[in-house]
């Protein structure tokens, strides 16, 4: 087994240090969410967090880690007798972004439980994780059923099995820690919710800083063990103060002064429903225990907030997760309770935090709401400045953004989960049975029925139940959605550059990026002025990376279309090899007119009949405008063998059947 990391021997990052004690103290809090820039320690953190956690006294041969001083009377393994019992390290669990629903849950052996009634299950990874620490990397990436059954299991302390009429359950209680990059794709935020803390995770920009890291990990490397044991005594020092502070902690008084500033602090930011508040007060309550006290101050429940709140005052994937530290202050001060919990001159000392009780100190927090730099600066009149160049006008501003019509991809795919078109999937409705590939996942258990029936006097029945044999299992088969890779193709020229009509342009684009976030689609960026077509941002899962690069879009120049969509011609084809099960959405958004070169029309005519060959899905958003209209983005919905739509028709309220009409066309041609 390698020698990990040492916790204490991570340089800075001090929020995320705290927030993974604070849960190691109190389970309770309910997990951390870890975001940042790839390479900022995150995983090797959350993995170096296992050596502190205290071990865990268990039933000996439960596979389910039962507590020998209250067994659970559920467990699959029990009834256990007394005495029975070990002592063994909390586990650390990692679930893989590509674990199946019985990898996690567990697996009921179907077969046995027709045939014999037998409940033979086999745990899954909830199990092992129960009173330890279950770590997902790039939670974000994991398919939405997966986070929904973790997340159900983490705030029922239980995991469920229901397979045809049998069922199990056990216990599972762990500390769950996600990571993720935002540049990969977001959470959705009822999912954001669940996470008790988040913390935004990022490298240093200190010389100093960022050499003590180089050095500490240089010498890790040369010798783990070796450097291990140098920081054996900070181990030591910080695995006992979790002890002491988890012993602590049922004496630590939550007076009515911070329970008003906790209320009055979730009302000031517009925090939807409860959780909030119930993790803030349990995240000041262990932030006491850990700083060696027994009332809750001020300064706890304001860096409570600061790891409670940000995450959930997002409303959808454009906004910055942040919080106003000057309002958090106003409101902290207004509402100071008058029972001692108002600051306090008390120092605990520091502590592996960094500030007062493990706390970071006031200038290294995150400040304001973290929308400044995803902005252009602005000039006068709020416009945004130019960045300069020929013929180019500055950024406008985008519209609000609408509801959109449903846009789908005709036929049958094989994708990703998702929620835009219809594909076979692990979910959804039953539509039929097949003799299952490998292991069995979804028994059909009429088909099996069936399968069995005529054999039963061939194979000796003289009982009640069924002689099954493998082969008479059947596996259902299931349609549901799948996640697409929307590509939107943007006209970013002359014509397109009156104000007003870029900015309900980008409205547009924006509303079908919002679109694409909640039906878990990738969605890919290019654009075209001037006299070339370049990918402003290349298929990702990040819609919100999507939403800056348009922000900062600028226009003007020539109309270079078939630049446009050869470009986007070639994207298709990369991700296709990349990702052949990945069905695609073309978004075409122009006016229709093409400039520049010879022969532009038909040049941009034998460019769109590329993706009528590959039979590629697409749809024109037409942006042209005025009494006087040309017709020429029709023309071109034609020739790519898709619909052309109006900024109006777009909307969700506006002219019905549009998904019937996108693929009609596609049948036509």
């Amino acid at each position: 087994m390698s020698t990990p990391f040492p916790f204490t021997a991570v340089v800075g990052q001090d929020d995320l240090r705290l927030a993974l004690l604070l849960n190691a103290v109190s389970p309770a809090v309910g997990g951390v969410l870890v975001r940042g820039e790839k390479g900022t320690a995150k995983s090797t953190a959350v993995r170096a967090l296992s050596a502190l956690v205290p071990e865990v006294d268990v039933v000996s041969g439960c596979r389910f880690s039962c507590d020998p001083a209250s067994p659970d009377p559920a467990c699959p393994d029990g009834p256990h007798e007394a005495g029975a019992s070990g002592v063994r390290p909390a586990r650390m669990v990692e679930l893989p972004v590509g674990a199946s629903e019985d990898r996690l849950v567990g697996a009921l052996d179907i077969e046995r439980a027709l045939a014999e009634g037998v409940k033979a299950f086999e745990p899954g990874l909830l199990a092992d994780a129960h009173r330890g620490i279950l770590y997902v990397d790039e939670v974000n990436l994991l398919h939405d059923h997966l986070v929904d059954l973790l997340l159900d299991a983490a705030a029922m302390g239980a995991s469920y099995v229901e397979r045809e009429g049998v069922s199990v359950r056990h216990a599972a209680r762990f500390l769950l820690v996600g990571t993720m990059n935002p540049e990969e794709g977001e959470l959705r935020p009822q999912l954001l919710d669940r996470f008790g803390l988040t913390v935004e995770v990022a490298a240093s920009r200190e010389p100093d800083q960022r050499v003590e890291v180089v050095r500490r990990r240089l010498a890790y490397d040369d010798d783990p063990a070796g450097f291990a044991a140098r920081w054996a005594d900070e181990e030591a020092a910080v695995r006992a103060r979790i002890v002491a502070a988890r012993e602590l902690l049922p004496s630590v008084r939550l007076g009515d002064g911070a329970l008003r500033q906790i209320a009055a602090t979730c009302a000031a930011f517009e925090v939807d429903g409860m959780r909030a508040d119930i993790v803030m007060a349990r995240t000041a309550t262990a932030l006491a225990a850990w700083a060696g006290r027994t009332d809750v101050l001020a300064e706890d429940v304001r860096q409570a907030a600061l790891l409670a709140l940000p995450h959930r005052r997002r409303r959808n994937p454009f906004d910055a997760p942040g919080l106003d530290e000057d309002k958090l202050d106003e409101t902290l001060e207004e509402f100071g309770g008058p029972d001692g919990d108002d600051g306090g001159d008390d120092d605990p000392g520091p502590g592996p935090g960094g500030g007062p009780g493990g706390q970071p100190e006031p200038d290294d927090a995150p400040r304001g709401d973290g929308d400044a730099a995803a902005r252009p600066e602005a000039g006068e009149g709020g416009e945004p400045q130019s960045s300069g160049g020929a013929g180019e006008q500055s950024p406008a501003r985008a519209a609000e953004p609408f509801r959109t019509k449903v846009l789908s991809v005709p036929g049958l795919g094989d994708g990703a989960a998702g929620r835009r078109s219809r594909a076979r999937t692990e979910h959804g409705r039953t539509t039929g049975a097949r003799r299952p590939e490998g292991a069995l996942t979804k028994l059909h258990l009429a088909a099996t029925v069936r399968a069995a029936a005529p054999h039963q006097r061939a194979r000796g029945r003289s009982g009640p139940g069924l002689v099954m044999r493998r082969d008479d299992l059947r596996q259902a088969t299931r349609e549901g959605r799948e996640g697409n890779l929307v590509l939107f193709v943007v006209d970013a020229s002359g014509s397109m550059a009156a104000r007003q009509r870029m900015g309900a342009v980008k409205g547009a684009v924006l509303s079908l990026l919002l679109d694409a976030y909640q039906r878990r689609d990738k969605v890919g960026l290019v654009t075209f002025r001037g006299s070339a077509a370049e990918v402003a941002l290349p298929p990702t899962s990040s819609v919100d990376a999507a939403a800056v690069r348009l922000e900062s879009l600028p226009t003007g120049g020539r109309t270079p279309l078939a630049a446009g969509l050869l470009r986007a011609h070639e994207v298709l084809r990369v991700e296709r090899l990349r990702d052949p099960a990945r069905r695609a959405l073309v978004v075409v958004v122009t006016d229709g007119r093409a400039t520049g070169g010879p022969e532009p029309v038909a040049l941009a005519s034998r460019a769109a009949r590329l993706f009528a060959a590959d039979e590629v899905a697409s749809v024109v958003v037409d942006c042209e405008s005025g009494p006087v209209r040309l017709g020429l983005a029709g023309r071109i919905a034609g020739e790519l063998g898709g619909t052309a739509v109006t900024l109006d028709e777009l909307r969700a309220d506006s002219i019905a059947g549009l998904v019937k009409d996108v693929q009609g066309s596609r049948r036509a041609a």
